[in-house]
C-alpha cells in the first residue's frame, strides 16, 4: 500500500514540477527577454537548482533515519516558496530588467539571466531536486533485496508528462499562469500531508557500512554527468531542428517535451522490470551506452525526413487541428521515442551502479542534473552555431560511445553506430529545411542560436525572407504595403522627430520611415540573423535613409521597458501571434510599457496580421489595446483580400486628428521624401484618413465580451495556434466579417473639418473603400486585359461614382485602358471617358484620351504567303 502511495505521490510531484517549469519559464521570459541567452539560461538555472538540491540535501537525507519526513518537508518548501514567488516575482523581474540593461552583451545577459533565475527559484528547485533522493532513501534497501529507484523515477516522469499536457492544453488556456501555479501549490501541499500519513513513519535503518569503490565512484559520477549533458543536449538540438518543420507554437513545445518525458519514464520502467536484476552490471552498462548511441543515430537520422513525414501525415489525415497536432506528435515520436527510452534505462542503471560504489542517490542525481544544466549553453549557444546542427547532433552518439569501456569497442554494437554517425557527419547534406519553388535559389542562409533565417529568390527576381522556413517575414515585392505600414502612422503625427519600430522583418518598413529627413528611426529586432538578412532588401534604398535607421538586436518587449528614450511614434510589427513568444507582444502590460515610452502627443500603431488571426483572438487583442488606449481607432494597411493587415492606433492625449495639420504634414513629407507618400497611395489627407475602418465605440462593441490578453492570462499564445493548424475561414472572409462588425463616423476621427463638405467626402471615401473590397471577392486574376475588364469595369466604376476621391479604383482602370489601347483604341477611349466622368477632378484620363486621339493604327499588312 505504502509503495503504491509513494508512486502516486511521485507522479503528483512530477505533475506539479513540470507545471512550475512551464509557468516560471513563461513568467521569466517576460522580464528577461526572448533572446537565446535568456531562454537557455532559464533552462540551465532550473536544472542547476535541481542539481543543487539533490547534491546539497542528499547527504543529510542519506544519514536521516526518517527520510519520509524529509520528503514531506521538501514538498512543503516547494509549496511555500511558490506562494512567495506569486507575490515577489514581478517586482524581482523589474529589478533584473534594470540590471540587464537595454543592449546587453550575450555574456552579460546570460550571466544575469542564469544567476537571477537560479537564485530566485533556488528554494523551490532545490527542494524539487531532493524529493527523489528522499523517496529512494525511504524505500530502497541497499543491503540487498531492495527495489531500484527506476519505478519512482518512472512515476515521477509520467506525472511530469501528464502535467505538460494538462497545463498546455487545458489549465493555462483556461485559468492563466497564477491560478495554474496555485493548483501546483495545492498538489505539493497535498503531497506533503499525504506523505506524513502514508509513507513509512518508522525509523529507516542506515545503510550498511561499506568500503567505497573510489575508482568506480569516479567513473560512475563522470558517466552520470556526461549522460545528463548529452541527453539534454540531444533534446535542445532536436527541438531546434524540428522548429523548422513544426509550427513552433506553445503546443509544439508541449508535445516534444511530453514525448521526451514519456520515453524516459518508459525506459526507467523497462529497466526496473527486465534489467535491474541482471548480474553482469558492467557489461550491461556498456550495452546500454551502445544502445543509446544507436538510438540517437536513428532518431537524428530520421530528422532529414521530417518534412516529408509531416506532409504525408497531413495528406492522409486532413487539415483539422487534431491532424496537425498529430503530425507534430509523430515528428516527436520519430526523433525522441527510441533515444529517450534508452536514456531512462541508462540513467536508472547508472544510478544503481553509483549506489553500489557507495555514492548516494542524491549525489548521483545531482551530478547528472549538473551535467544537464550545462547542455543548453554548450550545445545550444556554442556548438550548434559554430559547427552546424548536423555535426552537433552526430557528436551526441559519439559522446555516448566514448563513455563505453574498451571491451565494448571489440563488438559491432560500438563501432557500427560510430561508423554510421561519422558517415552521416561527413556525407549527409546540411540539416536545414528551405522550401524552394522551381527555379528558385537561396541567396542567404544563416543558422543562429534560436532560428534559421533564409532569403530565397524566385525566377521572377522576388526575394522572400523566412524564419525557420515557416514564418515569412516579407518579400521584395511587398514594398508598397510595407512602406504604408511605416508612412500611415508617422504621417498621422504632425511633427515627429523620433520613431521606434518593434520588429524589423525585411527592414523595408523602418527604412521607408527613415526616408523622412526630419526623423530618426530606431528598429528593434530579436534575431541578429534577421538584421543581417534585411540588408538584402534595403540595399537599393537611399543611403541617407539607411544611415538614419539605427538597428538594435534585442527583445522588443524588454527594450521598451528599459529604454530611456521617449518617442513621438512607435510602430509595432504584425508579429505572427501563434509563434512562441509573440503573444506577449499583444498584452495589456506591453501596451502600457509602450505608452510610457511615448511623449505627451505621441502615437502608437500596432499592426495585426488578420490573415493569421481568427476574429476571437483579434477581439482579445483589441480588448487589451482599449484598456490602455480607450479612445483608439483601427485602420487597414492596404485593401488586400489575401493578406489583410489591421492597425490599432492610439494617442497618448486621446485627441482626434486635425485635418489642416495633416495637410501641412503631407505637404512637407511630399517635398522632402523620395519617393513621397503619393507613391504609396497617400496622395492627400483623404487617402490618409480614408484608411481607417473603426472608431472607439465600434471597437468597444467588437471586443466587449473578449478576455483581455495579459501576462498572467496569455490568451493569444494559446488561442492563435488554432487558425495556424487548421484555418476555419479565409483571410478575405475574416476581413469582410470584421468590416461588417465595425464602423466609423467622421466626428469620431477628426476635430475640425476644413470645410462643410469634407466630412461627407470622407464618409463617401469609406463607403467606396468598403464596396471596393467587397467587389474584389469575386474577381479572378487573368493576364487577358479584356477578361479582367469584364470582371472589374462596372464594379470599379460604381465605386468611383460613390467617391470621386477614391483613387484605388481609378488607377487600375487607367492602367487597363492603356493596355487595351494596343488592340482596341476605341474601347480604350470609351473607358477613359467613363473614368473622366466618374472622377472629373483628375486629369490623367483626359490626358490619356488626348494622346490616343492623336494615334493612328496602321492597317494590318497582308501575308506574303
Amino acid at each position: 500500500m505504502r509503495w503504491r502511495a509513494s508512486l502516486v505521490l511521485m507522479a503528483a510531484s512530477g505533475f506539479a514540477g513540470l507545471g512550475y517549469q512551464i509557468v516560471w519559464t513563461q513568467q521569466c521570459a517576460l522580464w528577461l527577454g526572448h533572446e537565446s541567452a535568456a531562454v537557455l539560461a532559464v533552462m540551465a538555472a532550473f536544472f542547476g537548482g535541481l542539481a543543487t538540491g539533490a547534491s546539497w540535501l542528499g547527504p543529510a537525507i542519506e544519514r536521516s533515519a526518517r527520510p519520509a519526513r524529509w520528503y514531506a518537508g521538501c514538498e512543503a518548501v516547494i509549496a511555500g516558496w511558490s506562494i512567495v514567488l506569486l507575490v515577489i516575482l514581478a517586482r524581482f523581474g523589474d529589478w533584473v530588467l534594470g540590471v540587464t540593461g537595454t543592449q546587453p552583451s550575450p555574456v552579460w545577459q546570460w550571466t544575469v539571466a542564469f544567476c537571477a533565475t537560479f537564485v530566485v527559484l533556488l528554494p523551490a528547485t532545490a527542494a524539487m531536486g531532493a524529493t527523489l533522493p528522499a523517496i529512494e532513501r525511504a524505500f530502497v534497501d541497499r543491503r540487498g533485496g531492495g527495489r531500484s529507484i527506476a519505478a519512482h523515477y518512472a512515476a515521477n516522469t509520467l506525472g511530469a508528462t501528464l502535467g505538460v499536457l494538462a497545463i498546455a492544453f487545458w489549465l493555462v488556456p483556461t485559468l492563466g499562469l497564477a491560478r495554474t501555479a496555485a493548483i501546483c501549490i495545492a498538489l505539493n501541499a497535498l503531497c506533503a500531508a499525504c506523505a506524513l500519513v502514508l509513507l513509512p513513519g518508522r525509523s529507516v535503518p542506515a545503510p550498511a557500512p561499506r568500503v567505497p569503490d573510489a575508482r568506480g565512484g569516479r567513473d560512475g559520477l563522470a558517466r552520470l554527468a556526461c549522460t545528463g549533458l548529452l541527453g539534454i543536449g540531444y533534446e535542445v538540438l532536436v527541438v531546434r531542428v524540428l522548429s523548422q518543420v513544426a509550427e513552433d507554437t506553445v503546443y509544439t513545445f508541449a508535445l516534444l517535451l511530453a514525448v521526451y518525458l514519456v520515453g524516459s519514464a518508459a525506459g526507467a520502467a523497462l529497466y526496473q522490470r527486465h534489467l535491474a536484476s541482471r548480474k553482469d552490471a558492467h557489461g550491461l552498462g556498456d550495452r546500454l551506452l551502445c544502445a543509446q548511441a544507436a538510438c540517437c543515430v536513428v532518431g537524428a537520422a530520421s530528422l532529414w525526413l521530417a518534412d516529408r513525414l509531416k506532409d504525408a501525415w497531413l495528406d492522409a489525415a486532413g487539415t483539422s487541428m487534431a491532424a496537425a497536432i498529430g503530425a507534430e506528435a509523430a515528428l516527436a515520436l520519430m526523433a525522441f521515442a527510441l533515444p529517450t527510452i534508452a536514456m531512462g534505462a541508462l540513467f536508472s542503471h547508472l544510478s544503481d551502479r553509483a549506489a553500489g560504489a557507495g555514492i548516494s542517490f542524491g549525489r548521483a542525481i545531482g551530478v547528472n542534473t549538473f551535467g544537464a544544466s550545462a547542455a543548453p549553453l554548450l550545445f545550444g549557444v556554442l556548438l550548434a552555431p559554430a559547427a552546424g546542427l548536423k555535426l552537433a547532433l552526430m557528436a551526441i552518439p559519439l559522446g555516448y560511445l566514448a563513455l563505453a569501456s574498451r571491451v565494448a569497442w571489440r563488438r559491432p554494437t560500438a563501432w557500427l553506430p560510430a561508423a554510421v554517425a561519422a558517415g552521416i557527419a561527413i556525407g549527409a547534406p546540411v540539416l536545414a529545411f528551405v522550401d524552394l519553388p522551381d527555379g528558385a535559389r537561396i541567396v542567404s542562409y544563416r543558422d543562429g542560436v534560436m532560428a534559421a533565417v533564409s532569403v530565397v529568390e524566385d525566377t521572377h527576381g522576388v526575394s522572400r525572407l523566412r524564419i525557420d522556413n515557416r514564418q515569412q517575414e516579407g518579400s521584395s515585392s511587398s514594398l508598397h504595403v510595407d512602406a504604408r505600414q511605416a508612412l500611415l502612422p508617422i504621417l498621422l503625427h504632425p511633427a515627429p522627430r523620433r520613431a521606434l519600430f518593434l520588429g524589423l522583418g525585411t527592414g523595408m518598413t523602418a527604412t521607408s520611415a527613415a526616408g523622412d529627413p526630419a526623423l530618426d528611426v530606431d528598429a528593434v529586432e530579436l534575431l541578429p540573423e534577421v538584421i543581417a538578412a534585411s540588408a538584402w532588401f534595403t540595399r537599393d534604398f537611399d543611403a541617407a535613409a539607411r544611415q538614419r535607421l539605427h538597428l538594435v538586436a534585442a527583445d522588443a518587449r524588454r527594450f521598451v521597458r528599459v529604454a530611456p528614450e521617449q518617442y513621438d511614434v512607435i510602430v509595432s510589427d504584425n508579429f505572427h501571434p501563434a509563434r512562441s513568444g509573440s503573444g506577449s507582444l499583444y498584452t495589456v502590460e506591453h501596451f502600457r510599457a509602450v505608452r510610457e515610452r511615448l511623449r505627451a502627443d505621441g502615437l502608437f500603431c500596432q499592426w495585426l496580421p488578420l490573415h493569421q488571426l481568427d476574429l476571437a483572438t483579434l477581439r482579445s487583442i483589441v480588448r487589451s489595446f482599449l484598456i490602455v488606449y480607450p479612445d483608439s481607432w483601427a485602420q487597414l494597411a492596404s485593401n488586400s483580400l489575401e493578406t489583410p493587415v489591421l492597425g490599432l492606433v492610439g494617442r497618448v492625449d486621446g485627441r482626434r486628428f486635425d485635418v489642416r495639420a495633416l495637410r501641412v504634414r503631407l505637404a512637407r513629407a511630399s517635398a522632402t521624401m523620395t519617393p513621397g507618400p503619393a507613391s504609396f497611395g497617400i496622395e492627400d489627407e483623404l487617402a490618409l484618413l480614408g484608411s481607417f475602418v473603426a472608431g472607439p465605440r465600434a471597437l468597444a462593441r467588437f471586443a466587449a465580451d473578449a478576455r483581455a490578453n495579459t501576462d498572467d492570462d496569455p490568451v493569444v499564445a494559446y488561442a492563435a495556434p488554432r487558425i495556424t493548424y487548421a484555418p476555419a475561414s479565409s483571410p478575405q472572409e475574416r476581413l469582410i466579417a470584421l468590416l461588417d462588425a465595425v464602423s466609423i463616423a467622421p466626428p469620431e476621427l477628426i476635430d475640425d473639418a476644413p470645410d462643410d463638405a469634407w466630412p461627407s467626402r470622407l464618409a463617401a471615401y469609406w463607403t467606396a473603400r468598403r464596396r471596393f473590397i467587397e467587389a474584389g471577392r469575386g474577381i479572378g486574376p487573368s493576364a487577358d486585359v479584356r477578361d479582367m475588364l469584364a470582371q472589374v469595369r462596372e464594379p470599379l466604376l460604381s465605386v468611383l461614382r460613390l467617391s470621386p476621391d477614391f483613387r484605388p479604383a481609378y488607377d487600375p482602370l487607367l492602367r487597363m485602358a492603356t493596355a487595351l489601347a494596343r488592340t482596341d483604341i476605341d474601347d480604350a477611349r470609351a473607358l477613359l471617358a467613363e473614368l473622366d466622368t466618374a472622377q472629373p477632378t483628375r486629369p490623367e484620363a483626359r490626358d490619356a484620351s488626348r494622346r490616343l486621339a492623336s494615334l493612328r493604327i496602321e492597317p494590318a499588312q497582308p501575308s506574303s504567303r
